[in-house]
Order: C-alpha cells, then structure tokens, then sequence
C-alpha cells in the first residue's frame, strides 16, 4: 500500500473507532455496522472472526468507504486491536 492508501486507512480506522461506543457498566458495545444481539464486552474480548460478524464489517467498509477486500483486512486487523486494547484498558 502507498502512503496516500495508508493514511486514508488509518482515517477509516479513525472514524470507525470514534463512532463505536463502549458501555463499561453495562457491557455493551455499539458499532457503527450491525453486530450479533450478544455483543458483551467480555465476549468481545477475543475478537475474532469466528465471533465477530465479519461479513457486517466487510460489507459496511465496502460500501461506506469503497474498501477492497486487502484494505478491509488491515482496517479490521487495527480496528479489532484497538477495541480490544480499550475493553481491556478502561
């Protein structure tokens, strides 16, 4: 990826964390794409692609913000680290 490509990304990434909310007291996460109906925080601890709708996340990063499928999977491998860096350091 070049330098043009990587600081879009890194935007990406920017606005997808910003506009997820984490509810500490209730455990309870919010994303700005669809998640399955049990979306505790402790479950969400182990983000993986097992557990986590990757195909939501694919679909919004395509459509929102024109992703291919090699760009979606940098912004999700640095989206997932982030969140979970933030559920496990509050």
């Amino acid at each position: 990826m070049n330098n043009k490509q990587n600081i879009y990304l890194d935007k990406v990434i920017e606005y997808l964390v910003r506009d997820t909310e984490i509810d500490y007291e209730d455990e309870k996460i919010s994303t700005p794409f669809p998640l399955f109906p049990s979306a505790s925080l402790s479950r969400l601890l182990f983000f993986s692609p097992s557990l986590f709708p990757h195909h939501y996340f694919t679909s919004y990063c395509k459509v929102v913000y024109g992703l291919t499928d090699q760009e979606i999977e940098y912004v999700w491998k640095e989206y997932k680290e982030i969140i979970k860096d933030k559920i496990t350091n509050k």
